[in-house]
């Protein structure tokens, strides 16, 4: 993973909004509708070059493929792996349960009554062809120039295993041990093309307000101490100078009356074979939670990818605010190891976005003038 002894570096979550007919295209094609693949081949290639065009203009240097080829950050597996088919169960979470008007109004969104297929035979790789054609289109938006500095999200096994049920496996053990083995493609394909790995993981923390949300906090950490030895199996031999892995409450404008502390959730964190850890700082729940860095060392061979920048709202933060936030860190944990990143995707989900496209555009390129303020202050 790049790092800088110069600057503060900027990056993201991974996801990006898609253009109008990708996004159609895909919803039909995710809805089992014939669609003519040859040009959602091509769409999908111009909309990689155009977001990455973008995140270079807007001052970006970590930079992704904006998951312009997938329909949503979990259920775009199902196309790649077999055994899935049904329906999931689609708990609520527990901090809207608390708010029946705001569930109501949530409820009314386009896009929120999609539904979740579940596993109903053997989990196996399917489509090859499927990540090489992300690798293919990422390298030619590169125009040839150095991977290094890209990152590709990938669902990691303990979000696949929590969020499509298991209706085949003897165990929910077994299950996340077949997705782990499945998706040990997906994960070498992008590491052996040059690229890092973002490892989406908002099971270890969103998790804990939805499916956890009526049992001890101990047997959520149980839980995700599993997720993260089945993570940990399906990267082992992958450098983790190219793995990141990203913790998140749910990507979700509402109460977060019910999520997890952070400090209940690094202790297992930590032990990811990972280097960068992308982690939630910037919405109004979590900013406070920067204090932990006081009493939580930063292992040595670990970067910090605090989000500076909220994802769910449309509000344009100021740099001055940008800066001051990455300097909090940055004093904790040392400034070389410090990378400004944003809270969540912006675009999670095909069917829907929380930001309007020109709006995530101004917040990236306030990011990369508040990580210029910090390194003022940071450098002098």
């Amino acid at each position: 993973m790049k790092r800088s002894t110069e600057r503060i570096l900027t990056t993201h979550a991974g996801s990006l909004p898609r253009p109008p007919e990708l996004r159609q295209i895909l919803l039909a094609y995710e809805a089992g509708e014939p669609v003519d693949e040859t040009e959602l081949d091509r769409l999908t290639a111009e909309a990689v070059a155009e977001v990455v065009r973008r995140q270079k203009e807007a001052g970006v240097d970590l930079i992704s493929d904006g998951e312009m080829s997938k329909t949503g950050f979990v259920r775009y597996v199902t196309g790649r792996l077999s055994g899935f088919g049904g329906r999931s169960a689609t708990p609520q979470f527990a901090d809207i349960a608390d708010f029946p008007e705001f569930a109501g109004w949530r409820a009314s969104e386009p896009g929120r009554a999609q539904v979740n297929p579940a596993c109903e035979g053997p989990i196996e790789l399917r489509d090859r062809a499927a990540i090489e054609r992300d690798v293919a289109h990422l390298k030619g938006a590169l125009d040839g120039k150095n991977p290094d500095e890209c990152f590709v999200p990938a669902a990691s096994p303990g979000v696949i295993a929590m969020n499509l049920d298991n209706h085949y496996y003897p165990s929910q053990e077994a299950y996340l041990q077949a997705v782990a083995e499945a998706m040990r493609h997906e994960y070498r394909a992008l590491t052996d093309a040059g690229f890092v790995v973002q490892l989406d993981c908002p099971d270890l923390a969103m998790g804990r307000h939805r499916h956890f949300k009526d049992r001890p906090l101990a047997d959520f950490v149980a839980n995700a101490e599993q997720s993260l030895e089945a993570l940990n199996h399906a990267v082992e031999g992958i450098p983790a100078g190219q793995l990141r892995l990203h913790l998140c409450w749910g990507n979700y404008e509402g109460p977060h009356t019910h999520d997890v502390a952070l400090a209940d959730m690094l202790p297992a964190v930590l032990k990811s074979k990972v280097e960068g850890l992308v982690i939630e700082a910037a919405n109004p729940r979590h900013e406070h939670e920067w204090r932990v860095w006081e009493d939580v060392r930063l292992p040595d061979d670990k970067v910090l990818i605090p989000g500076v920048i909220d994802s769910t709202t449309n509000f344009v933060e100021h740099p001055r605010l940008v800066a001051d936030r990455i300097v909090r860190f940055a004093k904790l944990v040392g400034r070389e190891r410090v990378i400004a990143g944003v809270d969540c995707g912006f675009g999670t989900a095909a069917a829907r976005g929380n930001v309007a496209g020109d709006v995530v555009w101004a917040k990236l390129a306030t990011l990369a003038e508040g990580a210029r303020l910090a390194t003022e202050e940071l450098w002098g």
